[in-house]
């Protein structure tokens, strides 16, 4: 197949923000595609090469990149680097002296999908002394004899800023139409993609073997899980009305979660966004030799930053010092960690994952022979009545935990699903807001006075999930730190746009633009109508979004989190009825 099809349809996809021709898109796509090669193809179009827990990105930065594109055009670095101060973008400045440097040349070899990904291969797994001098010669091979359309999406992947906006879901959506001929089999198909973590995988499998082979996944030590998450409620009431009166309260910490894998030979430990973190929690393994009695098993736990002198939990900023390539045994001492277990999703060649959540908690608790103060079960209530839920808050609160999770007692575990089986409860909302939000920075303002040279403020998003796009919701200033200020530019310079992303929806137009990546928590006095923001656009008033009324950065980047992760618009939204329904109380018992 050539990579030129792909290109062509990854011209027509930055042409349109809307979902459905998006889909239509990419199913025709997979369609045309041999079968054999399906998992390469999605692979390159979610701008990687293999699935996020494998570990191997293409790796090669801008002054590479234009040395490459000056040694294949025979032009001056200068007039590369001038063209792309000029265009913004390394993928247009690559279609534009491609289509130069193609009016000179006679005789040139089409480009495979095949060749561009083996030869994308051969740059990620270049290594050791040479190894720039490989990426660069391989690169140059390929933009030789790519055409200007090919050589923008080249480009645009090895930089790592393909950007089509497209979400898992949407790919699931289009693979569920180029192989089934509806979108009604997405659910059988994105278990699958749940439990496997491996979309690539997934297409191949549907490709060649139809949904038959799609419901052969199985979990399996080694492979991470996407999570389950949990909806949010504002108040005791409303949680045990949803769960039907009677609900498993769980301390909800401020930590880092953490999927850990044990098979007949190894551990891997994987991040909320499906990193493989073995490498940091060396300790954690070590806990989990010595207390968990079982071969194989696959559980999930808050690894939580402490005092060891007190017990005290510490904040969640304490872990990030843990995330280094270099001095691990140095952050174990500084930065000791204690493991709280809430999930087992497989033990001993048995899926537990189907099984209710009574059951995982009390096989989970057989299992863990001995608790201590650094490894042990999550605290967890049964509760019926609101105080029950109120007086447990409390009690959590005042160990340090933000809040509680309220779980249904006979719900499966729904991997990679947000739904009401799960249900966080913080401190209850009065008239203000009292909850964290997570959002995602789309754009930058320049700063003045003590700012200058800086960022001074953010543009910020909520994730419409329904439609795959991030909505504006605030623009925010404060909480900040002059260290803030001075790590966020190094952070945001990898999305840096010279235009609105295709999956950003905003009336508010910042000096510098951002590719949705980095998420950051935020609390504010309230959730306001706003003429100028679009997260829930017309969901309220018709013409009107919401917004945010004086939010704060609460020093949290919340790197364990992906954009799709975020705080979404039907959260917003219900916060923003519960906050109505709270002060429309207030109101009356003034009255």
């Amino acid at each position: 197949m050539r990579f030129s099809i792909m290109a062509e349809v990854f011209s027509k996809m930055d042409e349109t923000t809307k979902r459905l021709e998006l889909t239509d898109l990419l199913a025709e796509l997979f369609k045309k595609t041999e079968k054999e090669i399906i998992d390469k193809v999605v692979y390159l179009t979610q701008g990687k090469l293999y699935p996020d827990y494998i570990g191997i990105e293409i790796g090669i930065a801008e002054k590479l990149a234009i040395k490459a594109l000056a040694l294949s055009s025979g032009l001056p670095l200068e007039k590369i680097e001038n063209l792309y101060s000029q265009l913004g973008d390394l993928g247009e400045v690559s279609a534009t002296v491609s289509q130069k440097k193609q009016q000179l040349t006679l005789f040139s070899e089409p480009l495979s999908v095949e060749r561009v990904y083996s030869t994308l291969e051969k740059i990620a797994k270049a290594s050791g002394q040479g190894a720039i001098e490989v990426k660069l010669k391989v690169l140059v091979s390929l933009l030789n004899d790519a055409e200007p359309l090919e050589a923008k999406y080249i480009m645009r992947i090895v930089l790592g800023q393909l950007r089509l906006g497209v979400s898992d879901y949407t790919i699931l959506d289009a693979l569920a139409l180029a192989f089934t001929g509806s979108k009604e089999n997405r659910e059988l198909i994105e278990r699958a993609y749940n439990i496997s973590s491996n979309l690539g995988e997934v297409a191949k499998i549907l490709a060649l073997k139809g949904l038959k082979g799609i419901e052969e996944f199985k979990v399996k030590p080694g492979i991470p899980v996407r999570p389950m998450l949990a909806e949010r409620l504002s108040t005791a009431k409303e949680v045990l009305e949803k769960l039907n009166f009677v609900g498993a309260a769980e301390y909800k910490l401020d930590g880092e979660r953490l999927q850990i894998h044990k098979d007949e030979k190894n551990f891997y430990i994987y991040s909320r966004r499906l990193e493989n973190i073995t490498n940091h929690y060396p300790d954690v393994i070590e806990l989990c030799k010595r207390s968990l009695n079982a071969q194989e098993f696959i559980i999930e736990g808050e690894a939580v930053a402490i005092n060891e002198d007190t017990g005290d939990y510490l904040p969640f900023q304490e872990l990030m010092h843990r995330r280094r390539k270099y001095g691990i045994e140095e952050a174990m001492t500084k930065y000791p960690v204690a493991l709280h277990l809430f999930e087992l999703l497989y033990l001993n060649g048995e899926d537990y994952t189907q099984k209710p959540y009574m059951e995982r908690r009390k096989r989970l608790k057989e299992i863990l022979t001995s608790e201590e103060d650094k490894i042990k079960l999550v605290p967890m209530k049964i509760v019926r009545e609101e105080e029950e839920i109120k007086k447990y808050m409390e009690e959590a609160i005042s160990e340090g935990c933000e809040g509680l999770v309220i779980k249904d007692l006979n719900s499966i575990y729904r991997a990679g699903a947000r739904e009401f089986s799960w249900i966080k409860l913080k401190r209850e909302y009065r008239s203000e807001l009292t909850d964290t939000l997570d959002l995602i920075i789309i754009g930058g303002f320049h700063g003045r006075g003590r700012r200058a040279g800086k960022f001074g403020a953010f543009l910020l998003a909520s994730y419409d999930k329904e439609e795959g796009i991030f909505r504006s919701i605030c623009k925010i200033g404060t909480g900040f730190t002059d260290e803030d200020l001075d790590l966020f530019p190094k952070l945001l310079e990898p999305y840096k746009m010279n235009h609105k992303p295709h999956n950003v929806d905003s009336k508010m137009e910042p000096d510098i633009w951002f590719f949705p990546k980095i998420v950051i928590e935020v609390i504010a006095s309230e959730i306001t109508l706003s003429p100028i923001h679009t997260s829930c656009i017309n969901k309220v008033r018709e013409g009107s979004g919401l917004a945010l009324r004086f939010p704060k950065f609460t020093g949290k980047i919340r790197d364990d989190k992906a954009p799709e992760d975020a705080t979404t618009d039907l959260e917003i939204l219900k916060m923003y009825k519960s906050q109505l329904k709270k002060i429309t109380e207030e109101v009356r018992e003034v009255v």
